[in-house]
């Protein structure tokens, strides 16, 4: 080394020193460490990938499962209670995964605007891309047409002109065309089958309409429920539903003021087969008035047959019976009388059913057991025998002093509160049971009064719901159909023809290629080139 020259060993920086400033605009990083905007763009970037779009929309179907399996409250909230009595251990958990009102879930509903969100910036980006693409002209004729897997040739004497021409006019009619000419001659470009990609953006498009129509309907709309002993009738009134489950943006002041009555109830039953006693066939005649004071109309309610007024649906979707009681308090005095629903708890309509009397003296009566349609003792057990109307008997129990009715605290008409009053016994101590059948009267113990069993009535469960811009969900399940059917049977083909002089004479080239992949072109190269050449031209085809 050079005397005077001194060199000193490198000094390492502080560990520090990388994330103090520099003094530019930009600060110091670690290799790999993205900045807010770029990681802000990353996430953008993932969220509105087509996998992400599939992910959630997985995630979605997912989701909605619980909602077909488990009872919803806002559906039925009569069966999500029975629900929840029977699961007490399952209930706490459920409720705090919201799964009695799935669709209205904190966590369903970021799936959902995820998804949208995804879609939007999925498709928007790739409509432009195939705008540009749909303008384009067919790409040029590749250098090398006898490298692509389905070609063929031949010569001919006639020039490159006339091939070309009588080429483009062979194409023009199926195909979009390109001419040009290049050291290697001039060709012909054509191209056809792009609408399969439009029909793929439609198919996704149509996603997007129909979870908006979903959204709209969700946010504007209502469901709700209601019970109607056959004879009763019904005003679209909120005070009037049994349940209803009302959309974030739903205004009662524009429901549609109709209201109807159900004259009758017809089932139709099966008696013979393997399916003998089991119900075919439900039908409720009511009539309807579409305003106060309108004409009365007649309608034969079915199931998959519901009554359309204006924008609202109503369906029926259930049906029981409704025993007719009479209870006389000690003192003689009629203390209830009318229908009561019992609610069925199997197939055959064995039911269950609560009678209060709190006004009952000198203690209030309630009644709490089972209505069977078509009773029979086998083996000395009660059971029921299918659900028609063959043999009705009630069997219930009877309870005296205070219901709970009076406390202030909302009570549901299926259940009876049992906490303050006792069960009534006979004299000798042994179990009593209201046993009645059609036209008969028991007295209670204790000359606490009687129960007479009048006759049987039916019951109807009608589901009531209004979905805003329902069209726009069907618009966009018949554009999904058009954009799959597009999708899978276009089938996107690029042609290419070239012709050069060679040796004296006309070398026709043709080549063609399945963009999808897979597709057959033997025929379509046959087509083309019966097309192109002279009837004494010598054909020389191959194929890889």
């Amino acid at each position: 080394m050079s005397e005077g020259i001194k060199t000193e060993p490198p000094v390492e920086p502080a560990d520090d020193a990388i994330w103090r400033p520099s003094g530019d605009r930009d600060h110091h990083r670690r290799p790999g460490e993205l900045t807010a905007v770029e990681l802000v763009r990353w996430a953008w970037r993932q969220l509105t990938s087509m996998r992400t779009a599939l992910v959630l929309l997985l995630l979605l179907a997912i989701g909605a499962i619980p909602g077909s399996v488990i009872p919803q409250q806002g559906v039925d909230a009569l069966k999500t209670s029975q629900w929840q009595t029977e699961h007490p251990h399952l209930t706490p958990i459920y409720n705090r995964l919201g799964l009695f009102g799935v669709y209205h879930s904190a966590w369903f509903a970021a799936i959902y605007l995820l998804l949208m969100v995804s879609l939007v910036g999925c498709i928007v980006p790739r409509l432009f891309v195939y705008w540009r693409g749909y303008r384009a002209p067919p790409p040029p004729a590749p250098r090398n047409l006898t490298r692509l897997p389905d070609h063929a040739s031949y010569t001919t004497d006639e020039e490159p002109e006339v091939v070309l021409e009588r080429a483009g006019r062979a194409l023009t009619r199926r195909h979009r065309l390109a001419v040009g000419s290049s050291d290697e001659g001039g060709w012909v470009s054509a191209e056809r089958g792009q609408l399969r990609e439009a029909g793929n953006l439609l198919f996704h498009l149509s996603v997007l309409v129909v979870l908006v129509g979903f959204g709209i309907g969700s946010l504007f709309g209502y469901k709700g429920g209601v019970i109607l002993v056959v004879g009763n009738g019904f005003t679209n009134t909120l005070s009037q539903y049994d349940d209803f489950d009302p959309g974030s943006l739903f205004d009662a002041g524009k429901m549609e003021p109709f209201s109807f009555k159900v004259h009758d109830f017809q089932v139709s039953w099966l008696d013979s087969g393997p399916r003998q006693g089991m119900a075919n066939d439900f039908r409720a005649p009511l009539t309807y008035r579409t305003s106060p004071g309108g004409a009365v109309h007649e309608y034969d309610l079915r199931v998959n047959h519901p009554l359309t007024i204006g924008g609202t649906q109503v369906f029926l979707i259930g049906h029981g019976y409704a025993p007719v009681l009479t209870i006389r308090d000690g003192l003689g005095h009629k203390v209830y009388s009318g229908p009561t629903i019992f609610l069925p708890e199997s197939s055959s309509f064995e039911s269950f059913g609560v009678v209060k009397a709190p006004d009952a003296k000198p203690q209030g009566i309630g009644l709490e057991g089972l209505f069977y349609p078509t009773f029979a003792l086998v083996g000395g057990n009660p059971i029921n025998v299918m659900g028609q109307l063959k043999n009705p008997t009630l069997s219930m129990l009877a309870y005296a002093g205070d219901l709970g009715m009076d406390n202030g605290t909302p009570q549901s008409v299926y259940e009876l509160d049992k906490a303050n009053a006792k069960l009534l016994k006979k004299s000798d101590g042994s179990m009593f049971r209201v046993d009645l059948q059609e036209g008969q009267t028991v007295q209670l113990p204790d000359g606490m009064g009687s129960v007479t069993f009048d006759g049987v009535k039916q019951w109807t469960r009608l589901q009531i719901s209004r979905t805003p811009d329902v069209w726009l969900t069907l618009v966009g399940v018949i554009l999904a159909l058009l954009g799959l059917l597009g999708s899978l049977f276009i089938r996107p083909r690029r042609v290419w023809v070239r012709a050069r002089r060679v040796d004296g004479s006309t070398l026709v080239e043709v080549a063609a290629l399945d963009r999808s992949g897979g597709g057959e072109l033997t025929a379509v190269l046959s087509s083309v080139v019966d097309k192109l050449q002279p009837s004494t031209g010598q054909i020389e085809e191959s194929r890889a």
